[in-house]
Order: C-alpha cells, then sequence, then structure tokens
C-alpha cells in the first residue's frame, strides 16, 4: 500500500513538472490550464451543494471560539480598565523590539536608536495605575501595526514587499477596545476581535459600548460577499463617499420605513441603504445612511454555507496581488481564507500558525515521524474548503484533477522540481490556483514534507 500510494504521488507530480504552453498563452505555473482559472471549471466537479453547518451552529461555533481560544476575544467584553502592570504588558507584547536585524527601504540598518524613537511613541510614561478602555469602531479599511508608525521596515533579505510592522488589517463596522494612545496621539493601541496592534486614530470613531453591540446585533443586514464593494459617491461629505468595504463586511440596513425616496441627491430605489459607521470632529461615533448598488456583489444576510459557495468566494480573489498582514490593499494567505469563511460568519485567529495549531474543527495532524503516506492517505479524503497548514502558509483545497489535490491560495513565491531534476524558483505573488504535490520549499523540499495540519471546519 505505502509503494502504490507514493508511487501514484510521484507519477502525477511528474507528469506536471513542465509549465504550461498553450496557444496564445504561457505560464511558469506548474500543472494549470486556462480552464482551471474558472471558478465554473471547479463547480463541475460534483461539488455538494448540502449546507455544511446552519446558522445556529455556526453561531454556537463563533462563540465557542471567543470562549476557548486564546486568539480570539469579543472587543466589548474587555475590561472596562486596566492596571499599569496589565497595560504596559499589553503594550510591550504588542511592541517588541526584534531581536534579529531589521532594515529600512533603502538598506539602512535599524539601530538602537531608531527602535528608541518607536518605543518613545508608546507613551509608557502615560500609563497611570488605572487606565481606562474606551470602545470604537472601525470607519475605514484600516492597518493593524507593530509600532505606531507608518515607516517600513524589512527583514534581512530585504524583500520591500513584506513590511516587517505590517501586523493585519481592519474593516467597517468592527469593534475595538482602545488600551492606549501614542504618544504623538495618532495611533491607538487596540483589541480587535483577533488582534492586538497599532492602528491610526483617524481611522476609529468612538462609542458606547453598548451601542455598538446595538448596532451590530441587528438582523438585518448588508453581506460584502465581493472582494471589495464601495458605497455611492457623495459630494462633500468623504466619509460615507466610495467607502472601500471588503468580503465580510456586515452592515445593519436601514428600516424600510426610514429610507427616503432620495438620499444625497439620489433616488435610493436602486441601491440598499446602509447604516455606514462613520467618525465626526469630535472623534465620536455617528451612524450615517450610505447606498450601495443593487448590482454589487452583496447578500441579504451570510451565504449559506457550503462548498460551492466556498469555490465561489475563493475565485472573487483570483489574481488579486498578495499583500502581507493585508497590505497593498490586499490581503495575505490568512487574510484570504479569514475573508472567505467570514462570508458565511464564521470566525478565525488571525495568523496561520494560530489557526494551524488551534483545536477548533477536525484536525488532521502531523509530526516529524508522520510518514508521506499517511500524509497522502488524508489529502485523498479531503473535502472542499478543507485548510492544509504548513509554517507560515496556509491553502484551501479546490479538488481533484486526474488524482491530483488542487489548492487556491494567496501566496507569494513559487517553487517546484523541473522534469530533469533541477529546482525552479519563481514567484506568483497573488491568489493562484495550483496543484499540492508539485510544490516546493526547495529542491529537497516539498510542500508535502511541511504539512503539519489538515483542517475542516464542519
Amino acid at each position: 500500500m505505502r509503494r502504490s500510494i507514493i508511487a501514484i504521488s510521484i507519477a502525477l507530480s511528474c507528469a506536471l513538472c513542465s509549465p504550461v504552453q498553450a496557444q496564445g498563452w504561457q505560464s511558469d505555473v506548474i500543472g494549470v490550464t486556462q480552464s482551471q482559472l474558472s471558478a465554473q471549471h471547479w463547480l463541475k466537479q460534483n461539488v455538494s451543494a448540502k449546507v455544511l453547518m446552519q446558522p445556529e451552529q455556526i453561531q454556537a461555533f463563533n462563540q465557542k471560539l471567543i470562549s476557548d481560544n486564546d486568539y480570539i476575544v469579543d472587543p466589548l467584553d474587555y475590561k472596562k480598565t486596566l492596571s499599569k502592570d496589565d497595560l504596559e504588558a499589553a503594550i510591550l507584547k504588542a511592541s517588541s523590539v526584534p531581536k534579529s536585524p531589521r532594515f529600512y527601504t533603502d538598506g539602512r540598518q535599524l539601530s538602537a536608536k531608531h527602535f528608541a524613537k518607536y518605543t518613545n511613541n508608546l507613551n509608557l510614561n502615560a500609563v497611570k495605575n488605572t487606565n481606562k478602555v474606551r470602545f470604537g469602531m472601525v470607519v475605514k479599511r484600516t492597518a493593524l501595526r507593530t509600532f505606531p508608525t507608518w515607516d517600513r521596515v524589512l527583514n534581512s533579505g530585504l524583500d520591500k514587499d513584506l513590511d516587517r510592522f505590517q501586523e493585519s488589517g481592519m474593516f467597517p463596522g468592527e469593534s475595538v477596545a482602545v488600551l492606549h494612545q501614542s504618544t504623538d496621539k495618532k495611533w491607538l493601541l487596540v483589541r480587535a476581535y483577533n488582534y492586538l496592534a497599532w492602528t491610526p486614530a483617524e481611522d476609529i470613531a468612538f462609542g458606547d459600548a453598548n451601542t455598538i453591540r446595538e448596532y451590530k446585533n441587528q438582523v438585518d443586514f448588508l453581506l460584502v460577499t465581493g472582494a471589495k464593494v464601495r458605497t455611492a459617491y457623495v459630494p462633500d461629505d468623504n466619509s460615507r463617499s466610495e467607502v472601500q468595504l471588503d468580503m465580510g463586511v456586515r452592515l445593519p440596513l436601514m428600516a424600510a420605513k426610514d429610507v427616503p425616496h432620495l438620499l444625497n441627491g439620489q433616488n435610493t430605489y436602486a441601491s440598499h441603504v446602509v447604516q455606514l459607521p462613520t467618525r465626526n470632529e469630535q472623534g465620536l461615533l455617528e451612524i450615517k445612511p450610505a447606498m450601495i448598488s443593487k448590482s454589487a456583489d452583496v447578500n441579504m444576510g451570510y451565504l449559506p454555507y457550503t462548498e460551492a459557495n466556498l469555490i465561489k468566494q475563493g475565485f472573487k480573489f483570483l489574481g488579486e496581488r498578495y499583500g502581507w498582514g493585508h497590505d497593498y490593499n490586499g490581503r495575505d494567505c490568512t487574510g484570504f481564507v479569514g475573508e472567505i469563511y467570514k462570508s458565511f460568519g464564521l470566525l478565525m485567529p488571525r495568523n496561520s500558525g494560530q489557526q494551524g495549531s488551534s483545536e477548533y474543527g477536525t484536525n488532521n495532524r502531523f509530526d516529524k515521524q508522520s510518514t508521506e503516506q499517511q500524509k497522502l492517505g488524508v489529502t485523498q479524503q479531503m473535502k472542499i474548503g478543507d485548510l492544509i497548514y504548513i509554517p507560515g502558509h496556509v491553502m484551501m483545497y479546490l479538488g481533484e484533477q486526474n488524482g491530483q489535490p488542487y489548492v487556491i491560495h494567496d501566496v507569494k513565491g513559487l517553487g517546484y522540481n523541473n522534469a530533469d531534476g533541477s529546482f525552479y524558483s519563481g514567484s506568483l505573488n497573488g491568489v493562484s490556483v495550483t496543484p499540492l504535490l508539485p510544490l516546493r520549499l526547495s529542491q529537497k523540499v516539498s510542500y508535502l514534507d511541511r504539512v503539519y495540519n489538515i483542517k475542516r471546519i464542519r
């Protein structure tokens, strides 16, 4: 049995060893045809229409995650005050000075003096014996940063795409607990549902926790199901004009009786009218009506959690440039799968290691003693939407073609062995469809070698 599985694996991988070259189309991506770059191609492969989890099951899943998982919280349940020790610990946890060298984009290495500038802006001197926690809501797509600065900092490889001060992103309608403010008052230390980091103060509107909770818990809401959707243009009001809303953003609808025929000079009959969070001049939360075209890729409520919808949602990001920590107005591998699953109302930790190590879902774990046979046995049983984890990366299973498992993932590098055994090193740098088995991190190390968990959420 061991020989047959591995022999099949080698045969399939070797069959895909050459890049695709079809008439009018050339690619260095191994084993992918143009037809496979279409959601419709995969939807034809006996995809189940069964609802995998009902809304009440998803709600229970999220509640258990918040209760049991160290990486997920409800920011609105955050404690109302923090002691000096607790707040200092939170600040230093978010903003620890790295042990390995860091460099600016021009190649200069950061010195202790440079890091002193960033640590001075942490405003540790303002921490009191008792510190009030405030609450707020995100009003525009924004960043979560290691330190309160926009300075881009790289590792020793000087890869300018990987800003090591960039942690994650947040989107309109997300709630946060605000723990602290930077010395220059331009940044806030916030606890989002899946991360603790610094965010620009101008992107957060302060409000009462109960008011924010009532807003978020409204039953009638519009869900953004496209990669990106924008509100309608509004003259003289940037707070609600062409606001970008990414996949998974949930905004309450205005009650039909409260929707006027005209809004900002435009008839509302061809649009959804949502309650958009905005920030007034005093920095406080102000809910304003905003319009989203009925032609936009949105849904009334969460999408049904089905295999077909997993595929459809994943392909809406196809070709989007890779963005480390939601940089470049995009997302990375965990942002990619996280936003797909938010389409169904499912929450997840932020980083791949946090997702892969967490106990939620059904996990097939592997260690250094696990054999290739064991891993291949599990890959042959994968279901659409299963998440495949290697250190620092996650992929979503799409389906099988000629016995070969295929995945969709937001990935930077591209590596495989050519037919002559030489290693090809290229770049994908975006959301891509690839076969799983031929992918390699080096000539001797495959993705399969490094798989440590295959997770199913049902």
